[in-house]
């Protein structure tokens, strides 16, 4: 028997490239603030809670429900993913909650 072990990293090589998180507005009053949900676990009653804290704090908040995109999950992933930027700035979104679910 060997004194030597081998030693196995049990994380992935980086896949892509890091980037800057995107400018963060100082306050959310006066801004259009969408989300985004799998509906894969709760977002139906995290959401609105959610909201709810976001109109507490931000009155003029303005708030773009999941519903209005559809699932970021399944057979319309890809054309969803692909299509949200334009989705995002055609609706004047400054600002996105996504939910996701494991």
């Amino acid at each position: 028997m060997s004194d030597a072990y081998e030693v196995v990293w049990p994380r992935s090589p980086q896949a892509v490239e890091l980037q800057d998180l995107a400018d963060r507005p100082d306050s959310l009053d006066g801004r259009t603030v969408a989300f985004l949900w799998d509906y894969m676990f709760r977002g139906d009653e995290i959401f609105p809670i959610i909201a709810e804290e976001l109109k507490a704090r931000f009155p003029t908040v303005e708030i773009i429900d999941f519903d209005q995109f559809g699932t970021t999950h399944g057979d319309g992933e890809a054309e969803l993913v692909a299509a949200l930027p334009q989705l995002l700035r055609d609706r004047g979104v400054d600002a996105v909650v996504s939910g996701m679910a494991c």
